[in-house]
């Protein structure tokens, strides 16, 4: 093949991400040049713009509609440049957002509608954070996640699973694919075959999955068959480390990517890596080295969530993969599949024009509230009164949050219920920190927690206030653990919508 050919069928399978609110220059010469895909982060959205371009955007949209009509701009800059590129975003509502990382998510996050029980609902939810994105110009969303979270330890999954019943997550996650894709989206169902059951986080080290074959196809794989029969147009492999399927990580391996993906599994979409910078395979190889070992298992796409400021870093990898085919180490015909894939999907976005203009019609008001309320469980159930009559203190126990999440900064609690009754105080407390005063008994107490089941620093602290404060109200925003408190209150998730809706429960403002 001619190296230019060459060097374009390189380019088209990366989807690198970059810094600033502008394309800068090497980027849109790389899009020129071939570049198939881009990946936008909290880093590259703007708001504060003017209202005309929002309304362009979306009519009625919902969401941060500053921020919509910000990356639309961006996304339209891009395309000017490649019509057909990919651009790519983690929109997966809850904890995880790009669009509304400066203020929080609109809608509730997966475990809280696993919760609420309800596919319609679900359905619903989606496709308005489809009708999102779809108004921002995006082609492919990272989302949903349908790994099983079967150990509520871990780090990096949590509250974004839609729980630990297998044929729960898969109907949930089809409701949720079909929901995004009806709105002119294409949905990537992930962290294939199941990040789950783990207690490492990736963006930090190899997670493995030590279970055996046959509960890994009874456990992780129903969710992903139940997406692919639904439809699903990508599949992102997790870097995992499964050894009763292989003793590479997943990423890397033939046998998950091609053997079980592909030929068992029988998906023909788009397969993407995880951001191949994250140490659980970072710590292994050179960029250049994963993204070709990534393509010859079967990947399509690579996902590069940082590039180096002038591009360099982009072009490195393009290198390395054309000098594996001509090397002979990866071949050609796999690497114009890949290729070819790429193209497919920018190709299905473009033919779904009349349903992203369809879901631009379709606002759903007040249902991002509405689908939080009914993902509240409270201990006691039964009430008489609300436990909030005046302006308390509300102690947040903060645990650092998960590159996931990244720079989501969701409304607190302390701040929805300040809404409904001014004069709440609120306080912040760290792994590091200490308790405030709680001796003042005439203003209500609040504790709010994130996931108090994996940290013991939290749960000390937590201990430390009921003894104090035995009246107090505990409300958690991750993963439940045991009830404690006067009240209980599980939001099953830390979005903005789940923070206004347990103020709501807390206060009896309906």
């Amino acid at each position: 093949m001619i190296g230019g050919e060459l060097d374009r069928m390189a380019m088209a399978v990366l989807q690198p991400g970059f810094e600033g609110t502008e394309p800068p220059a090497w980027l849109r010469r790389a899009l020129a040049e071939g570049l198939g895909g881009v990946i936008l982060f909290a880093r590259n959205i703007t708001r504060n713009v003017a209202r005309d371009v929002t309304r362009n955007a979306a009519p009625d949209a919902v969401g941060d509609a500053d921020a919509v009509g910000g990356t639309a701009a961006l996304v339209a800059e891009l395309r000017r440049e490649r019509p057909d590129v990919v651009v790519a975003v983690d929109e997966e509502g809850g904890a995880v957002t790009r669009l509304e990382a400066a203020t929080g998510s609109s809608w509730p996050g997966n475990m809280a509608l696993g919760v609420a029980g309800d596919e319609s609902l679900t359905r619903r939810v989606a496709r308005q954070i489809g009708r999102m994105v779809a108004a921002a110009g995006i082609t492919l969303d990272y989302a949903p996640v349908v790994d099983v979270n079967a150990d509520p330890r871990n780090p990096v999954i949590g509250v974004r699973s839609f729980g630990s019943d297998p044929e729960e997550v898969g109907r949930h996650g089809v409701a949720w694919i079909e929901g995004l894709q009806s709105a002119g989206v294409a949905a990537c169902a992930k962290h294939f075959p199941g990040h789950g059951d783990t207690v490492t986080d990736s963006h930090l080290a190899l997670p493995a999955v030590r279970a055996s074959r046959e509960v890994i196809e009874r456990r992780d794989l129903p969710p992903f068959r139940a997406a692919i029969a639904a439809g699903v147009r990508a599949v992102m492999c997790g870097h995992l480390l499964v050894p009763a399927v292989d003793e590479l990580p997943a990423t890397l391996s033939r046998a998950v990517l091609t053997d079980l993906l592909r030929e068992e599994l029988g998906f023909d979409g788009l397969a993407v890596t995880d951001a191949i910078e994250m140490r659980a395979v970072a710590a292994l190889h050179e960029p250049g080295e994963i993204a070709v070992r990534a393509l010859a298992a079967g990947a399509d796409a690579i996902c590069v969530g940082v590039s180096s400021a002038r591009g360099e870093s982009v072009y490195a990898l393009r290198d390395a993969i054309t000098r594996a085919v001509r090397e002979g180490r990866l071949a050609e015909e796999r690497l114009a599949e890949a290729a070819g894939r790429v193209r497919d999907l920018a190709a299905w976005y473009d033919a779904q024009a009349e349903a992203r203009a369809a879901a631009a019609r379709d606002a759903d008001e007040g249902l991002g509230l509405a689908a939080a309320t009914a993902a509240l469980r409270a201990t006691p159930a039964e009430q008489t009164a609300p436990p909030l009559t005046k302006a308390p203190l509300v102690v947040h126990l903060t645990a650092r949050p998960s590159q996931a999440v990244g720079r989501a900064t969701p409304l607190k609690l302390g701040q929805a219920i300040e809404e409904i009754l001014p004069g709440t105080v609120t306080a912040e407390v760290h792994d590091d920190g200490r308790l405030p005063d709680l001796s003042e008994t005439a203003r209500p107490l609040v504790i709010a927690v994130h996931d108090a089941v994996r940290h013991a620093w939290m749960r000390r602290l937590l201990d430390d206030a009921l003894r104090a404060r035995p009246d107090a109200v505990v409300v958690e925003t991750g993963v439940p653990g045991p009830p404690a408190g006067r009240l209980y209150l599980a939001t099953h998730g830390n979005s903005t919508a789940s923070a206004r809706a347990a103020a709501r429960r807390l206060t009896g403002a309906v």
